[in-house]
């Protein structure tokens, strides 16, 4: 099995992917178990001292002008989580959840937190366990950080409250600790502030956003292709010579992916036919702008969470001089911003898709295809409701790009007076992903019918638009036809989408895409 390294330095969104969806083990250096050593020593020294410090000797937020006496500061600890572990509504998805715990750790392992290495050790050991505490939907505000959602986590590491076992049952966490032999965390100064004080939840969910939407960026070039190549279009607007003279990166990829999937084919450059066209419409023309600005707004958004990534985001911390100082560090901004604008491009990306759906589907722009691509049109309605599904998504996609980050609702007695929303921005983004991939699937889903009907008019389709086709049906996907129960198909479609089925039937043709 795989197993991700916790250093001082950060992690990488490889790593985080590793032990969110592909259930890596995590160790800890021997430099990072030196640093939580180092950073406790520090800890300890200043919980000797008469002075108060914040969050190692007083309580917290708006409650942290008192000082907590020494006989009752390992209650604070564990009450502070206790009490903080107030989320409420679905289960949050168990990719999320252990994106979340290791990527407090990664803050844990820097040596900023003051937190003890026995500590960080029984986070690995839950996580190596494959125990996933129970995660509610609502709870944080993005600041300070994901504290509901972190404060359930490390509840669990005090062997309190739910988790779910490798098994998929949710039991007691407690009974799931003691059945993999993992002794439950007595919290001391400073802990259970460290464990529910960051970014991590919603920088896990846009770690694991990128992933997802550079595969579907990609497949949405080469669905764009095939609609434009099942309309007829041209391809000489995709030609390097017009972009290089506009050079956005992203839509000089996009372009340069919808060129190579296009090679070779026999349906484009059919523009001037029967129905002259000096052009084709913006949804086919424009897709590499549309589609290449998407592509640039996930490289700043990369760039942004490699950042965040690299940080270490706990208030207070512990700096190499040995001081302890409060900052504001856990405010979830910058994340916050990257999962809107994300979410913004996607709701943008969707919307210029089902455009083209709707034209190959309408006998009056779709330049000799038959209404709703049906087998006997009147009779059969085709896939005129596919379209309507579609459309419906994207509805709710640009209700999802409504910036969360613009909204701020003041908590913690007006201590915590302008807060982040950078999890509601991560969650929305979430759904905004999943329907984005259904989005491109019903393209792929008229795209590939469109294209096997002109092939039935005696016009030759790209190799690669073949190789598509011929993937497709092997996922189970039927191809034209009369009329049949429509929904599996479309389902089979949007796996065929998520597994990243497009790029991998088509580069073994065009060679690595974008």
């Amino acid at each position: 099995m795989h197993t991700v390294v916790v250093g001082t330095s950060g992690t990488t969104a490889q790593d985080v992917i590793a032990v969110a969806r592909g259930n890596a083990r995590v160790e800890l250096s021997a430099a990072a178990v030196a640093a939580l050593a180092a950073a406790r020593e520090i800890v300890d020294a200043l919980a000797a001292k008469p002075e108060p410090v914040y969050g190692v000797s007083t309580g917290f937020g708006a409650l942290a002008s008192r000082h907590i006496s020494p006989e009752l500061r390992a209650q604070l600890q564990r009450n502070i989580v206790r009490s903080h572990a107030a989320g409420m509504g679905p289960r949050v998805e168990r990719e999320v959840v252990r994106a979340l715990m290791f990527l407090r750790l990664k803050t844990v392992a820097s040596g900023h937190t003051g937190v003890r290495p026995e500590v960080a050790q029984t986070m690995a050991d839950v996580l190596n366990a494959g125990i996933t505490p129970v995660v509610h939907e609502y709870g944080s505000l993005g600041c300070s950080g994901d504290l509901a959602p972190l404060s359930h986590c490390a509840l669990a590491l005090m062997g309190e409250g739910d988790a779910e076992g490798p098994d998929g049952t949710v039991r007691p966490a407690g009974e799931l600790l003691a059945a993999h032999g993992i002794t439950p965390v007595e919290l001391r100064e400073k802990e259970g502030l460290a464990l529910l004080n960051g970014t991590d939840g919603m920088l896990g969910m846009l770690v694991m956003a990128l992933a997802d939407l550079r595969t579907l960026y990609t497949s949405a070039d080469i669905t764009a292709a095939l609609s434009l190549e099942a309309l007829l279009g041209t391809d000489k607007v995709l030609a390097p010579e017009l972009h290089a003279i506009r050079p956005h990166p992203g839509q000089g990829a996009s372009a340069d992916n919808m060129l190579r999937v296009l090679a070779g084919s026999g349906l484009t450059g059919h523009h001037q036919d029967d129905a002259p066209r000096v052009q084709d419409a913006y949804s086919v023309r424009c897709a590499p702008q549309v589609n290449g600005a998407g592509r640039d707004t996930l490289a700043y958004a990369a760039t942004v969470a490699d950042r965040e990534l690299a940080s270490s985001v706990d208030n207070p911390v512990v700096l190499p001089d040995g001081r302890v100082e409060s900052n504001g560090n856990f405010h979830g901004a910058p994340v916050a911003y990257v999962l809107d604008f994300l979410a913004i491009a996607a709701a943008d990306l969707g919307s210029i898709t089902e455009r083209r759906t709707d034209r190959l589907l309408d006998k009056n722009r779709s330049h000799g295809l038959p209404p709703f691509l049906a087998d006997d049109a009147g009779v059969d309605s085709g896939l005129m409701i596919a379209q309507y599904t579609q459309a419906a998504l994207v509805s709710e996609m640009k209700r999802l790009a409504v910036p969360a980050s613009a909204d701020s609702i003041p908590s913690s007695a007006m201590q915590e007076d302008h807060v982040s929303m950078g999890w509601s921005a991560a969650r929305k983004l979430r759904t905004a992903v999943g329907n984005l991939a259904r989005i491109v699937a019903v393209e792929l889903y008229a795209a590939t019918r469109a294209v096997e009907l002109r092939a039935q008019q005696g016009l030759t389709p790209a190799p690669a638009t073949l190789a598509v086709i011929e993937a497709l049906r092997a996922a189970g996907v039927e191809g034209p036809g009369p009329d049949r129960f429509l929904s599996p198909d479309l389902a089979a479609a949007d796996t065929f989408v998520r597994a990243g089925g497009l790029v991998s039937a088509v580069e073994p043709v065009t060679g690595p895409l974008a």
